[in-house]
């Protein structure tokens, strides 16, 4: 389920030609996101004499797919910051940055500080509010980069927290409709605006995305099954960042 969400979401980038415009690609460093980032926005099957690294090896985490070619596609930024809740869930804690490199080889990890995940407890839930304050250190960061499109590729429960705290200053009917619950591998457009700026645009590359068999709950009250089900197969929630300067419209689009 998880791959065909992937391959949808792909033909749907591809057609609508978002996948041209995509400067970089930052991804939370789970295994669900980094395959469906490189998944999305990779360049297809690797081809026999290739001398660039693949972003994904044959295989991979037993997937059954093809090594995907990092030919001629943007690079991929592996970002800590952006990563789902951390603690108790087996299916949020990464795996060493060591074993990603071998499965990922085009994908840079060099942000990330640690080889092994040491941000992730057994019995302790990262607060809401700290979850969401993480978010909004992220969206600072990423008016650093000099890059115009941005694709995120994170999770649900992490767009959600950060936009519900980023929409507090919003009007209400925005603000209720970034609070909107994502589905699995749904691209939404906003349209972030300094408020020294006014500034609109239509958006022309949303994608529904689609609901998993079963139920889709947060991972919260989700029971053992479903953490092991979200681990082997749900993929993560990704976005695109469209901006030109800090003080410019900014379109969000959100997978």
């Amino acid at each position: 389920l998880g791959w065909s969400q992937v391959d949808c979401l792909r033909d749907h980038v591809t057609k609508c030609g978002l996948a041209k415009k995509i400067e970089l690609v930052v991804v939370s460093p789970l295994m669900r996101t980094l395959q469906t980032a490189v998944g999305v926005f990779g360049s297809g099957n690797c081809t026999d004499g290739e001398s660039a690294p693949p972003l994904m090896v044959k295989g991979a985490e037993h997937s059954g797919r093809q090594a995907i070619s990092s030919l001629d596609c943007a690079p991929f930024l592996a970002v800590e910051a952006c990563r789902e809740r951390l603690g108790v869930h087996p299916c949020d804690k990464r795996s060493s940055i060591t074993r990603y490199r071998t499965l990922f080889p085009a994908i840079d990890f060099s942000l990330i500080e640690n080889d092994e995940d040491v941000l992730w407890e057994p019995d302790v839930r990262e607060a809401i509010d700290v979850v969401a304050a993480r978010g909004m250190k992220f969206l600072d960061w990423l008016w650093t980069r000099e890059e115009n499109e941005i694709a995120i590729v994170t999770h649900s429960s992490f767009l959600d927290f950060t936009l519900n705290m980023y929409s507090k200053e919003c009007h209400p009917t925005i603000a209720e409709d970034m609070r909107k619950r994502f589905a699995n591998c749904e691209l939404r457009s906003m349209v972030l605006v300094d408020r020294s700026n006014l500034g609109s645009d239509t958006p022309t590359c949303d994608f529904p995305g689609k609901i998993p068999a079963g139920l889709d709950l947060p991972s919260d009250v989700a029971d053992k099954k479903h953490i092991e089900e979200a681990s082997n197969g749900n993929r993560g929630a990704a976005g695109c960042l469209e901006h030109t300067h800090m003080s410019s419209p900014t379109r969000l689009i959100s997978i």
